[in-house]
């Protein structure tokens, strides 16, 4: 089966370092095939005929061995990753007018329920649940009066893992 690991937290503002190729490496030595990383910011592709959750329960501490700390990792199957990257709609993009993410859930939150827990002003965004993933579009003009920005203190955002919408279309095998 296809899989993408997400790597929350690393490699922002010079912190949590995780080298690529040595994150490549270590799924290569673990078992799992055709292993590639995207971008610098978590993201690994790969293959194996083990089966979801066992694989979600054996890479974080694969992680924590390697790298010397904790790394929440959410593994998705690349059917759902596809099914979360069809549910936005096309129009959405990254441009000069407006700003699309997808916040890949992890099972804790994983309800539409959690929409309504953000600290957003939703009047000026539209916000989707999507299973597995919360999908947004903001026009830049709009971004300060949505709140975005004061989602990350909330219990919410460390059970979420972000990803702009073309890395979700690319990860998804979309772009």
């Amino acid at each position: 089966m296809e899989y993408i690991a997400l790597l929350r937290g690393i490699n922002v503002g010079g912190n949590r370092k995780v080298e690529m190729k040595r994150l490549k490496a270590l799924f290569e030595a673990s078992g799992y095939t055709e292993v590639s990383t995207y971008l610098n910011s978590g993201n690994v592709l790969f293959s194996s005929s083990r089966e979801q959750g066992s694989v979600q329960k054996e890479i974080p501490g694969l992680l924590q061995k390697e790298f010397g700390f904790e790394i929440s990792t959410l593994i998705l199957n690349r059917k759902d990753a596809r099914r979360i990257a069809e549910a936005i709609p096309p129009e959405w993009e990254n441009n000069a007018e407006q700003k699309t993410d997808i916040a890949y859930l992890f099972p804790e939150i994983d309800s539409p329920d959690t929409i309504e827990k953000l600290p957003l002003m939703k009047e000026y965004m539209d916000i989707r649940y999507v299973k597995g993933a919360i999908i947004w579009n903001i026009q830049k003009k709009e971004y300060n009066k949505s709140r975005l920005s004061k989602i990350t203190g909330t219990r919410e955002y460390q059970l979420m893992t972000v990803r702009n919408v073309n890395t979700a279309r690319f990860l998804a095998g979309k772009s």
